[in-house]
């Protein structure tokens, strides 16, 4: 005789755990690594003569493990997470989901260990040799796979936005990487671009600008319209200006990363296209950024006793300012100035650290007493003062990269009345190095910040276990025992 018992269905977070607490882990070896090479421009004798130590082979490897290894892993984590809780349904394909993790893994260690060796394509945020970029096609195909299954499967008829700006980052970031890394292999780990010239150059930052737009935009403002309302506890101030505010995005992105070939052999018309679309971007950008900060409309004294709640607000703060501060670089004057200076380094880096890293931060502090099956993390007091730490520190490294660039835009410009240079390259670069100082300072108070958070999510880890969470309203099954 059968005794029938009746169980609900569960959400599958396997792949949420691995991927979050992976992207602490790769944040903290990734910014450790910039930290190194920040260094290395203050006492350029650091790397002791060790090819694999010096700033040409560690600086791609630094924009790769931020980028792709805690940028990625925090993506994969919140996507499986979130496409999940808003379609009331399982991952789809959930063998496929624990293959993307090893996968992407696998990838990350292959970049680990290649790039400081020398091989690379070397072209920006696209360096890995042609069998690791294979082996990510794949990956990215099978984590098409679960998501866009998971979004088909739903028990919910609509599709929370969210959900919108994940599905184009993993549709946009699949034609990118494609493209982009067509080449001819000459062998294991070498290999030709297809491309030649300025076609390759405009392919390149085509990929490049858009690496910026899908995963470091897109993905991250999918993390913005479903972590802000949960820690706030307040609905999304405007669900149609979310609408607006994906398709102005996602159209206007596509179209500007000629701007990054300003004053080169690049035909003008397509510099002025760039140009332009880079000034409409500011837009849509503004226009999701207001829509993040009204959330908070009615609950701002939270941020007094939330500190998570303070990374994700200060984040969108970084997002409004980078995507002001970007649209004004794109002006060709204003790049005249700018280009190849470190004043684009600190743009980079407050959208990367201040956008990226504080969403990121925020959204896996959220996430790691819920999937352990606690209320809080280990440490609130640790939260405050990484938040602190990575403030102070990514506001002394901007505007210390702020004041070198336009410094050193200035000095290579001056002319004197004959024509000639009025400072030589090395008087441009002695007065930078001050600056250079402020930032491996402000770097070191960031990178200490994600040393305190991997320390307080493996408390948090050690102190909980792994949980399961029902599914609500999920269609209760039948089970032979």
């Amino acid at each position: 005789m059968n005794n029938t018992s009746v169980k609900p269905q569960y959400y599958d977070d396997y792949a949420v755990r691995c991927f979050t607490i992976m992207a602490v882990i790769w944040g903290v070896i990734g910014m450790l690594t910039g930290l190194f090479i920040a260094t290395e421009l203050v006492f350029p004798d650091l790397n002791m003569g060790i090819p694999w130590l010096s700033f040409g082979r560690l600086r791609p490897l630094h924009t790769n493990l931020v980028i792709f290894a805690f940028g990625g892993c925090a993506l994969f984590a919140t996507s499986y997470y979130i496409v999940q809780r808003t379609g009331q349904t399982r991952l789809r394909f959930p063998l496929l989901s624990r293959y993307t993790f090893w996968g992407y893994q696998a990838v990350l260690v292959a970049g680990l260990i290649s790039l400081p060796l020398g091989y690379t394509q070397a072209k920006e945020y696209a360096e890995f040799e042609w069998p690791i970029d294979l082996l990510l096609l794949v990956v990215w195909v099978m984590y098409a796979f679960v998501f866009f299954g998971t979004v088909v499967a739903r028990n919910i008829r609509h599709i929370y936005v969210a959900n919108w700006f994940y599905g184009a980052f993993i549709i946009v970031v699949a034609i990118l990487h494609t493209v982009n890394s067509m080449v001819i292999p000459a062998e294991f780990t070498k290999s030709y671009s297809v491309y030649a010239g300025v076609q390759d150059a405009m392919v390149q930052w085509w990929y490049g600008h858009n690496v910026v737009g899908f995963i470091l935009t897109a993905g991250f403002l999918g993390i913005m319209y479903y972590f802000v309302p949960k820690q706030a506890q307040r609905p999304i101030y405007s669900y149609r200006l979310s609408i607006v505010h994906f398709w102005g995005l996602i159209f206007t992105y596509m179209w500007a990363g000629s701007h990054h070939l300003h004053y080169t052999a690049l035909p003008d018309w397509t510099q002025s296209v760039g140009m332009v679309l880079s000034l409409i971007l500011l837009a849509p950008s503004w226009g999701g950024m207001i829509n993040g900060m009204m959330t908070m409309s009615g609950a701002w004294h939270k941020l007094r006793d939330d500190p998570i709640l303070r990374f994700l607000i200060v984040s969108i703060s970084f997002y409004g300012m980078s995507t002001f501060e970007g649209p004004m670089m794109a002006i060709k004057s204003v790049n005249a100035l700018s280009h190849y200076t470190d004043w684009t380094i600190g743009h980079v880096h407050s959208g990367a650290l201040g956008w990226v890293g504080f969403i990121a931060i925020g959204a896996i502090y959220y996430l790691v007493p819920r999937l352990y099956g606690l209320k809080q993390m280990h440490s609130i007091r640790a939260i405050e003062i990484h938040f602190w730490l990575a403030t102070i520190g990514i506001v002394m490294y901007i505007t210390a990269m702020w004041i070198s660039g336009v410094t050193a835009g200035l000095m290579w410009g001056a002319l004197n009345n004959d024509g000639t240079l009025t400072y030589t390259f090395v008087e441009s670069v002695k007065a930078m190095h001050p600056y250079y100082v402020t930032r491996m300072l402000g770097g070191g108070l960031y990178v200490t910040g994600m040393i305190i958070m991997l320390w307080n999510v493996l408390k948090t880890v050690s102190a909980g276990r792994v949980t399961y969470a029902a599914i609500p309203n999920s269609k209760f099954y039948a089970v032979s025992n």
